[in-house]
C-alpha cells in the first residue's frame, strides 16, 4: 500500500515535531480526523504533562489533550520512533539570532534528530515560518544524504502554520491550508495528507511560493500596524482620537481594513517573520526600506508609551524614578498566554531602567516565565481596588477580556491606556 492509499484509508501515522503554540492544535486536529499521532519534543516535561493529559496552553483544554491520548496520541523524547511515522510535520521555532538574523537551529537540530529514520514512502513538512528556499537548500539535502529520491519514494513540502491563539473565530480545521511540493508528486501527497483534517487545502507551484506566502501574510500585518501606530502618534499630536477616526474609516465597504495601534507588536510572527525577508533579499541584492521602516516603527512604540507614561506622572507632580507602576496584561494579544516578543515586557524593562517599581497583573500569566532576554523575579499582582489605587500610575497594555475596566477606572491614580479601552475619557492618558 503506498503512502496516498494509506492516507486515504486513515491508517497513517503521523508525527508532529514540536509540541508547542502550532504543533499541539495539529496533533489535535488530525487525531480528530481519525489519523494515529506521536508527538515529538525535547523538553521531557511537556511530554509528561500530555501524557498525563494536563495543556501547557491556554485555549486548549486538559479535556482536549485526554480525549487525543483516547484516541491513541502519545507524546515522546524518542525520536527513533519517527521511523514509525507515514508523515512528520515540523512545527518549531525559528527566532532571530542577536543579530536579528534568522536562526534556524532549532530546525536543523530537529532534522539531525530524525535523519537516521527517514524511510521510503514517507512524507516530511515544514510549517515553520523561514525565508523562501529553506525547505530545499535545508531539508533536502538531509533527504538526498538518506539515500531518498524526492518526488519518487519521499515526499517534502512546505505549509506553512496560519494558528492564532485565543480567536474563537477559527480552528485549526477551519483555517486553509497553503501547501507547496518539492515536485508535482509531493505536493499530491501533502493534499492527501492535510485534506483529511484541514477543510480547505490551497495549493502553490513550489516550496518557495508556500514559503513566500507566510511572509506576505506576516508583512502584510507588520506594515499596517507600523502604519496605524504612526497615525497613532501624528494623531494624539494633534488631539484626536485615533480609535474614533479609525471607527469611522471602517465604515467605507471597500478598499479600508481596519488594524489598531497598541504599545508595539508580539508574538512569534509580527516581530519576526518580515527580518527574514530582508535578510534573504540582500542575498539578492535588494534592500526592503518598506518592510524595515515597518518594523522600526513598530519596535519604538513601548518607548513612546514610557514617555506618554513620565508625562503623566510628571502633570500631577510625581517622578517616574521610585514611582509604583502597574503594567496590566503582560500577554502578547488579548486573552491568550503567550508571552513571545510581548510590547508590554519592553515596556516594564523600559520603566524598571527609568528607576521605578514596576509589578505587574495577567490573569492568563500568574507567574513571570523565564525568558531568554528578560528577567522579571515577579507574580501578577491581583487586582482589587485597593490594589489599583496603590499604584501612581496603572498601564493597560493587553486588554484582556476578563478585567473589570470599571474599576480600574475608578481606582487609578494615573491610567495609560494604549488599547483604546477609555477612549473618549479626558483624564486617561492615550498612548
Amino acid at each position: 500500500m503506498n503512502l496516498i492509499e494509506k492516507l486515504n484509508r486513515k491508517s497513517a501515522t503521523v508525527g508532529i515535531l514540536g509540541l508547542g503554540y502550532v504543533g499541539i492544535p495539529l496533533a489535535l486536529s488530525a487525531s480528530r480526523a481519525g489519523l494515529k499521532v506521536i508527538g515529538f519534543d525535547v523538553v521531557q516535561q511537556r511530554v509528561d504533562h500530555l501524557n498525563e493529559g494536563i495543556s501547557p496552553i491556554k485555549h486548549i483544554t486538559g479535556n482536549d489533550i485526554i480525549a487525543m491520548k483516547d484516541a491513541g496520541f502519545e507524546a515522546t523524547t524518542d525520536f527513533s520512533l519517527a521511523v514509525k511515522c507515514d508523515a512528520l510535520i515540523i512545527c518549531v521555532p525559528t527566532p532571530l539570532n542577536e543579530y536579528r538574523e534568522p536562526d534556524l537551529s532549532f530546525v536543523v537540530a530537529t532534522m539531525d534528530m530524525v535523519a537516521p529514520y527517514l524511510r521510503k514512502d514517507q512524507l516530511l513538512s515544514l510549517e515553520s515560518t523561514t525565508w523562501p528556499g529553506t525547505t530545499k537548500e535545508i531539508l533536502l539535502p538531509y533527504v538526498e544524504k538518506a539515500g531518498l529520491t524526492v518526488g519518487t519514494d519521499f515526499y517534502l513540502v512546505y505549509s506553512p502554520e496560519r494558528e492564532d491563539p485565543g480567536n474563537p473565530d477559527f480552528e485549526t480545521r477551519t483555517i486553509p491550508k497553503v501547501a507547496g511540493g518539492h515536485t508535482p508528486m509531493c505536493l499530491k501527497v501533502a493534499e492527501a495528507l492535510y485534506s483529511i483534517f484541514i477543510d480547505k487545502v490551497v495549493s502553490v507551484s513550489s516550496t518557495e511560493a508556500a514559503e513566500m506566502v507566510k511572509l506576505l501574510e506576516n508583512i502584510h500585518r507588520s506594515i499596517n500596524i507600523g502604519l496605524v501606530n504612526e497615525m497613532k502618534i501624528v494623531a494624539d499630536a494633534m488631539g484626536l482620537d485615533i480609535f474614533e477616526v479609525i471607527d469611522a474609516a471602517k465604515t467605507k465597504p471597500f478598499g479600508f481594513t481596519a488594524y489598531y495601534p497598541g504599545p508595539g507588536i508580539g508574538g512569534h510572527c509580527i516581530p519576526i517573520d518580515p527580518f527574514y525577508l530582508t535578510w534573504k533579499a540582500r542575498e539578492y541584492g535588494l534592500h526592503t526600506r518598506f518592510i524595515e521602516l515597518a518594523g522600526e516603527i513598530n519596535a519604538s512604540m513601548p518607548q513612546y508609551v514610557v514617555d506618554k507614561t513620565v508625562r503623566a506622572l510628571n502633570a500631577v507632580g510625581k517622578s517616574v524614578k521610585g514611582a509604583k507602576v502597574l503594567a496590566l496584561g503582560i500577554a502578547y494579544k488579548r486573552d491568550v498566554d503567550d508571552m513571545r516578543e510581548s510590547p508590554s515586557v519592553f515596556v516594564m524593562e523600559l520603566l524598571r531602567d527609568w528607576g521605578a517599581d514596576v509589578q505587574y497583573s495577567d490573569p492568563n500569566v500568574p507567574v513571570f516565565p523565564t525568558m531568554r532576554e528578560h528577567n522579571f523575579n515577579l507574580t501578577s499582582v491581583e487586582l482589587t481596588a485597593e490594589v489599583i489605587s496603590g499604584f501612581d500610575a496603572v498601564i493597560l497594555l493587553t486588554d484582556h477580556s476578563n478585567f473589570d475596566y470599571e474599576m480600574i477606572h475608578g481606582n487609578s491614580q494615573v491610567l495609560v491606556d494604549t488599547r483604546g479601552k477609555f477612549r473618549g475619557d479626558p483624564a486617561v492618558t492615550r498612548a
